[in-house]
């Protein structure tokens, strides 16, 4: 009898890329079978380079992925599900801001963003299931968009509570929900030593 493979988990990080002690980071580092959309060297905040570089990483794996994003890895996901037709077999959606109003001081403006091509923000249904934890006090969005959107992408949202931004400034480190929902996407086992 021939055992299923599990499927390549993806991390789609943001805009602020890796950070060894983020959950992102954490997370892949349990996962044996795990890529990380890398970094990019020029171009960081312009939608198509974050769309082609995670489009990248999909084209060198042929069996079943789940897409594992957080922030503006959220929005490179849904842009990235709008252009391509690469089955995926499902993604978590956490902590998505919101691009089209005012983000705080230290973070790209309205009019960079629009320059950068991340207006609109999709709003049509995802072709895979998809989760959006969504967090009550996100600086970055506020609880009712995040319900629209995920309501837009026909995803199921998950009241998550009030964790900030769901990053190492809002103390999340480990976040063991995240290997919950990759675990319900994908039915597959995280600990790399089982």
């Amino acid at each position: 009898m021939s055992l299923t493979p599990s499927p390549t988990v993806v991390i789609v990080p943001g805009l602020r890329d890796h950070v060894p002690d983020h959950w992102q980071t954490i997370l892949a580092n349990k996962i044996e079978n795990c890529r990380t959309v890398p970094p990019l060297e020029k171009d960081r905040l312009a939608c198509d380079a974050q769309v082609a570089a995670l489009d990248e990483v999909l084209s060198d794996i042929s069996g079943e992925v789940v897409l594992v994003a957080h922030s503006a890895g959220v929005m490179t996901t849904v842009h990235w599900a709008q252009r391509h037709h690469r089955p995926i077999l499902g993604a978590l959606l956490a902590a998505p801001p919101e691009f089209e109003t005012p983000l705080p001081q230290g973070y790209p403006t309205l009019e960079a963003l629009r320059e950068s091509g991340w207006m609109p923000t999709p709003r049509t249904p995802l072709p895979f299931p998809s989760i959006v934890a969504a967090s009550t006090n996100d600086p970055l969005a506020t609880f009712g968009c995040v319900t629209g959107l995920a309501r837009a992408w026909g995803s199921r949202l998950v009241d998550i509570g009030p964790v900030g931004h769901l990053n190492p400034a809002a103390g999340y480190g480990e976040w063991p929900r995240a290997e919950e929902f990759v675990r319900e996407l994908g039915r597959l086992p995280l600990d790399k030593t089982v």
